[in-house]
């Protein structure tokens, strides 16, 4: 799945970092699920097929929002 064709929730205001789509941002995708971009996190080693991503308490209210939750 390409990045194009995700529904971005999160970081449309941009940042002062955040040039190059490389900030925590949450996206929903075309079948309602959701996809989280962040900082990699080593806090558990996850089941195979699953990663941890750590990402900032305002970035997951701002997705909230933008869902109307």
């Amino acid at each position: 799945m390409a990045r194009e064709e995700l529904t971005r929730l999160t970081g449309n205001v941009g940042g002062p970092n955040c040039d190059d789509d490389d900030c925590p941002n949450i996206y929903k995708t075309a079948s309602g699920s959701i996809v989280v971009q962040g900082d990699v996190s080593s806090v558990f080693q996850p089941p195979a097929g699953e990663g941890l991503v750590e990402i900032p308490e305002s970035v997951l209210r701002e997705a909230v929002r933008a869902l109307g939750w």
